[in-house]
């Protein structure tokens, strides 16, 4: 018998990655970069100006958690290898459609509030069915939608009440079950308690003497907490959310392998009416009136937030926490931009820079791992 050492057979298949490599290609990477060099930046030029104050601290976060909740949807619906670009409209639409339905027709507000979700959920699967049975391209699809509903939302408001904007929503949401868990707040004794305690600052002088600066968490920043983690969990920890990274990295092998592909991007066209009706609730609720102009260029801004995050134009690739991460850098530079006392003109100047900075790296990224040159 010999004694020569054997030599252990390794395959060839098995490719050992560095631990930079992998986190090359997370696709939080790119949100996670950026909100590090965002907050660095403010708080070097705009520490002293309010911004981390508690009233400053609820401004950027009410407008973040704005762009995280159109921006879960828009991320799903990308990893799955579709766009949207009716979101914008979506959200115009809705908003007239409860005041119409709430004011006008004098319905109850949760019934007219739930009709909506109804309506616009409607629309979103027409959107996936037209996509899927036509096979033109979602752009191309949704691009004609998001005039179409612009179109009613200007339309219908004229015809009805001869004017675009219709007020009057928080007297009839007065009272109503559904109304507060759109636009009510939360831990509101907490944080008069901390007011009372002087960890925040209150009101000195008028008619809200003593009551802190920031009563409550407004539900708008609850339900952008709630869709980002329920799509987190979906897309990392089901079998559906494999799915929707099949569905969007190879159609066709997805098909092949027995994943639903049609229904998948239809359910996920759903979700993002969904997302988008969810906002149009909120900001209704919190403005008292819809208006005809509501939500414009909110589809462009959605998708910025998604590719910041770390998601692939191209589809199969994404992170909705880096999608979350996009919406925070969003919400965080354009209120940041007052405080820092800069020209606010330069917020468009800046998602400019940072889309085609987020384009950049994840195009690189995409190469590292597909092994292209």
């Amino acid at each position: 018998m010999s004694n020569a050492p054997t030599e252990t057979a390794v395959d060839e298949r098995i490719k050992t990655r560095s631990r930079f490599r992998e986190a090359m290609i997370r696709p939080e990477l790119g949100g996670i970069v950026g909100t590090v060099a965002v907050f660095t930046f403010f708080l070097l030029f705009a520490f002293d100006s309010g911004m981390f104050n508690s009233q400053g601290v609820m401004n950027w976060t009410t407008v973040s958690a704005q762009f995280m909740i159109i921006a879960v949807g828009a991320c799903l619906l990308m990893i799955a290898g579709e766009f949207d670009l009716s979101v914008g409209s979506m959200i115009g639409f809705a908003g007239m459609l409860i005041a119409i339905f709430s004011v006008t027709l004098s319905w109850p507000v949760w019934l007219a509030i739930l009709t909506t979700f109804a309506l616009c959920i409607a629309i979103g699967a027409l959107n996936g069915y037209i996509v899927i049975r036509t096979g033109l391209p979602s752009f191309i699809v949704t691009l004609a939608f998001l005039f179409i509903l612009r179109g009613f939302a200007i339309f219908l408001p004229q015809v009805i009440e001869r004017k675009t904007i219709i007020g009057g929503i928080k007297d009839v949401a007065e009272g109503d079950w559904l109304a507060p868990i759109f636009g009510g707040k939360i831990f509101t004794g907490l944080f008069q308690w901390m007011g009372d305690t002087g960890i925040i600052a209150v009101f000195e002088r008028g008619s809200r003497k003593g009551q802190p600066v920031v009563d409550g968490i407004p539900m708008l920043v609850v339900w952008a907490i709630i869709l980002v983690i329920f799509g987190h969990i979906l897309l990392t920890k089901t079998k559906f959310g494999n799915w929707i990274f099949a569905a969007g990295g190879d159609a066709e092998a997805a098909r092949n392998s027995g994943v639903p592909v049609n229904k998948v991007k239809v359910l996920m066209f759903m979700f993002t009416a969904f997302c988008a009706t969810v906002f149009a609730v909120c900001q209704v609720m919190e403005f008292g009136s819809a208006g005809a102009d509501r939500g414009v260029l909110k589809e462009f801004e959605a998708i910025i937030a998604v590719v910041i995050g770390g998601a692939l134009l191209t589809g199969g690739y994404g992170s909705v926490l880096g999608a979350a991460l996009g919406a925070l850098i969003f919400g965080v530079v354009q209120q940041g931009l007052f405080f820092a006392g800069v020209e606010s003109s330069l917020f468009r100047v800046f998602l400019g820079v940072i889309l085609l900075g987020a384009v950049i790296l994840n195009t690189y990224i995409r190469r590292i791992i597909t092994g292209e040159r």
